[in-house]
């Protein structure tokens, strides 16, 4: 077993594809492939991945697939309005301004990732790879320069071993919950205002209630389940979309996520997409 090699353990079944991260004595710190879960485990307990595309990662990019075809279908029907309500003139004299997504993210591989997302749907979006321990600190800085429409704070998160059932509402059962909470709470300092600044965040099997009580918009996990890499990405680009004058459809955003309702909730939140007239022929250079 060597660092970045894909396994899978075999007390678990298999069920997840992981990348090891590092290795220290007898034991692999592990990174999930497509799922935002952090693990450790003995080396005797890893398998090595023999197959160019196991059928985990194949079902797996089914959902991603499934979940962007509805993101480009909700832009379609959403355009087609527009030029509805705005008339013959008006539809061709428009420009559009998405929200600004900033986006902390404890992966750098699923932030690359992400960012790719964002340029796809043509959403405005600065992303840092920070430590999710030095999130709080990051936003501090970057909250007042970038000045962003919605906050993604994710990366890497579990529920420690060994734990009793009652544990699960204790924030020191998680490995990164409670620097999400802090992170949270940073962006609630800079913005009190859920509707003018959306938080989305979380990760693998994260404290959704404390996540939602801190401020969060959108958090993960309400049955602390996996939780797929691009979730947070698919919110906020729906977010991103959704009119000012209109609350995201809670509903038909998570349900489009790949994790579902297990993996992903929130609150009525209102959009951050807006329309200008007339068309802007050239940007100004400042």
């Amino acid at each position: 077993m060597k660092q970045g090699e894909l396994v899978v353990r075999k007390s678990y079944g298999g069920d997840v594809i992981f990348r090891i991260d590092a290795i220290e004595t007898q034991r692999a710190v592990l990174k999930g492939v497509d799922f935002r879960l952090l693990a450790d485990s003995p080396i005797m307990d890893l398998l090595p991945v023999t197959e160019a595309r196991p059928l985990q990662q194949q079902y797996s990019q089914m959902k991603v697939n499934e979940s962007l075809r509805e993101l480009a279908r909700y832009r379609l029907a959403q355009r087609e309005k527009q030029q509805a309500d705005l008339g013959a003139h008006g539809a061709h004299s428009y420009f559009e301004l998405p929200g600004k997504v900033l986006h902390l993210d404890g992966d750098p591989t699923y932030l690359r990732k992400s960012m790719a997302l964002y340029g796809e749907f043509h959403v405005t979006a600065e992303g840092y790879h920070v430590a999710e321990s030095q999130m709080m600190q990051a936003l501090y800085r970057l909250l007042p320069r970038v000045q962003p429409d919605i906050v993604v704070i994710t990366g890497h998160d579990g529920i420690l071993k060994h734990l009793k059932e009652r544990d699960v509402n204790s924030l020191s059962s998680y490995k990164n919950s409670h620097h999400f909470v802090n992170a949270i709470r940073m962006a609630r300092q800079y913005e009190r205002n859920r509707d003018a600044l959306t938080v989305i965040a979380g990760a693998c099997q994260s404290h959704f209630e404390a996540l939602l009580q801190a401020g969060a918009n959108f958090a993960s996990s309400p049955a602390r389940v996996l939780i797929h890499a691009l979730d947070p990405a698919c919110i906020a680009i729906k977010t991103a979309y959704t009119s000012v004058r209109q609350t995201v459809d809670i509903v038909d955003v998570i349900r489009n996520t790949v994790s579902g309702f297990e993996g992903v909730g929130g609150v009525e939140t209102r959009g951050s997409y807006r329309i200008g007239l007339p068309k802007i022929k050239q940007p100004a250079t400042i």
